[in-house]
């Protein structure tokens, strides 16, 4: 991942109700819209040159309310990784579980609201299993934290494919 390595291409994927964000239920979710934490990103990809000596990743933004059309995306492109949030597909689809257990796509998944304090249903994730790691609780900050994590666990695999 180092600048003379391609560059990572990152898929950001929101599913359903993203698009509400900033508006729905802003006690749980705040008050960024989507947009916005798509810009946080970006700046802090743009900021891998300085801050890590890395070239900025690929990032491709993405949100649907249909299920189909999030799935599809997962492997429409041969992604490097992926940061998902599948919003209530999380608690509800078998069908996202068993895509991301196929596709063996490296991936983070992230939340804004603390799902340990929601109710039992938003506890049991059929993505969680499949990801190197889940980041959720800390709002539009689930994503930067969720997005190094996945540049760090990137780094890993392609500084150990290299020896």
């Amino acid at each position: 991942m180092h600048s003379t390595a391609h560059s990572p291409r990152l898929l950001i994927a929101n599913g359903v109700n993203l698009d509400l964000l900033g508006s729905r239920q802003p006690e749980l979710y705040g008050k960024l819209p989507l947009g916005e934490i798509y810009k946080r990103l970006e700046q802090f990809n743009q900021s891998l040159p300085q801050l890590f000596g890395f070239a900025p990743c690929g990032l491709s933004f993405f949100q649907t309310n249909s299920e189909e059309h999030f799935l599809a995306q997962l492997s429409a492109e041969p992604w490097d990784g992926a940061l998902i949030n599948p919003g209530a597909w999380t608690h509800s689809s078998l069908a996202l579980g068993d895509r991301l257990a196929a596709l063996q796509l490296p991936f983070v998944e992230v939340h804004l609201s603390n799902l340990a304090r929601r109710e039992a249903l938003r506890q049991h994730s059929y993505s969680a299993p499949h990801a190197l790691g889940v980041v959720y609780g800390f709002g539009a900050d689930s994503y930067l934290a969720g997005f190094t994590a996945l540049l760090a666990q990137l780094l890993q695999k392609t500084t150990r494919a290299d020896h």
